[in-house]
């Protein structure tokens, strides 16, 4: 059996990372076996290079290794890319095409992504991982089919049995060997070392001097998070290679190439019944602001009716009051005299009356009591025939300077002035 350090070379795997080696070293134990491994780690950790060494050190290196990513491959065609399917079978099948798991017989198939997977193609799955059969999309002819299914997930797979997302009988036929790949960031010792292998491939390739990092950004480097795993670390090492001209690089230059929000923050794990609960209380208030929205509107309108026509009190639309204040029993009555007529309001407790509404109230009371002119008893039109020739009189006869200042527009003031013969 091959050693641990010889499979890392061959396979150009860096580090020395305790995890690490002993994710390598249950590869090379399985391999030799037909059982079914689910590779786990987070997105760039290297999840693909575990399968390669199991087919490799396996029976099965001289058949096919195939790589399929679950997630890349849309639902609708997904069976006919992993079970084939005959001609005719669906619109645009004008030939009969062979899937995956024939093409691969005798070989191992790599499963990326697996956690992806529809419902439906997991019972076709678990059917071939049970007993080696499948059926091609529009047949009916069973065949069979040995290959070694390999695995590999970023997500919890628990958590998508739970939601009903993830055959759980599915999970325990994938699972029999589990091989967890540690995050860079739990590789302290490694990151380096991988930084500067990627440094020599990426200078050899451009034909350019490798980078080197001083120590401030060494250590810095050390402490990121590396959400992205090697994947960022080597994009980030490709993008200083290129585009940096001095070959020693600083902190600056380093923190300049890597994201910096919540870079060094724990990854925040959201409560599952937040976002639905919140929801229902959110709609609520929206109603509930836009309902006052609409009677804060009433009440300008009902204001600006009195200020601009010099409405009668009496001439108010009631109904429209009664909207205003909201409770059907808060009766708003009217009391004419001979002289003057006010506004009055029976004055009750207000007990569910928000202090902001009441603010409202109180003001809008306050202009209605202003607007209503205590000496004069005239009629609507009179009155609003005074007060044109008012401002007519005010502007020297200039009609848009008046309707400016009575809050119509000239057109209007046009029609009034015609209509009255002024």
């Amino acid at each position: 059996m091959e050693t641990v350090q010889n499979i890392k070379q061959r396979f150009e795997i860096i580090g020395n990372d305790p995890k690490l080696n002993r994710a390598v070293e249950k590869a090379i134990q399985v391999a030799p076996t037909d059982i079914s491994v689910l590779v786990v780690g987070e997105s760039g950790v290297g999840k693909e290079s575990i399968p390669k060494i199991i087919h490799a050190l396996s029976h099965r290196k001289h058949g096919k290794y195939i790589a399929v990513n679950c997630g890349a491959i849309p639902e609708g065609t997904i069976d006919s890319e992993l079970f084939g399917h005959e001609k005719g079978s669906f619109t645009g099948a004008t030939s009969t095409r062979e899937g995956y798991f024939e093409v691969a017989d005798g070989g191992t198939i790599f499963l990326d992504e697996v956690g992806e997977l529809p419902l439906t193609t997991q019972v076709r799955l678990l059917r071939v991982l049970e007993n080696g059969e499948f059926i091609k999309v529009g047949s009916s002819q069973v065949q069979k089919t040995n290959v070694r299914i390999v695995a590999a997930t970023n997500v919890n797979l628990f958590d998508a049995i739970e939601k009903g997302k993830f055959r759980e009988d599915l999970y325990y036929r994938l699972s029999t060997v589990d091989i967890l790949l540690p995050p860079l960031r739990d590789r302290k010792d490694d990151i380096h070392l991988l930084f500067r292998k990627f440094s020599a491939d990426f200078a050899h390739k451009y034909k350019m001097p490798a980078i080197k990092l001083e120590d401030p950004a060494i250590k810095y480097l050390l402490g990121y998070r590396w959400s992205g795993n090697i994947r960022q670390l080597r994009n980030a090492s490709e993008q200083i290679s290129v585009l940096e001209t001095k070959r020693d690089i600083s902190l600056q230059t380093l923190m300049s190439y890597l994201p910096q929000d919540g870079s060094h923050l724990p990854s925040v794990i959201r409560d599952k019944k937040s976002e639905s609960d919140f929801s229902t209380e959110r709609d609520i208030l929206y109603k509930v602001l836009f309902d006052m929205k609409s009677d804060l509107n009433d009440l300008k309108k009902l204001t600006l009716e009195l200020m601009k026509n010099g409405a009668k009190v009496q001439d108010i639309n009631p109904n429209l009051v009664q909207k205003v204040y909201g409770k059907r029993e808060e009766e708003t009555f009217f009391e004419e005299e001979p002289r003057n007529s006010v506004l009055v309001k029976k004055e009750e407790e207000q007990q569910s009356q928000q202090e902001e509404f009441e603010e409202e109230e109180d003001e809008t009371n306050y202009l209605l009591a202003e607007t209503v002119e205590e000496e004069e008893t005239l009629s609507l039109e009179a009155k609003e025939i005074e007060l044109i020739k008012k401002s007519l009189e005010r502007n020297k006869g200039k009609r848009k300077l008046a309707a400016d200042e009575l809050g119509i527009s000239e057109r209007t003031l046009y029609r009034k002035i015609k209509q009255y013969d002024l």
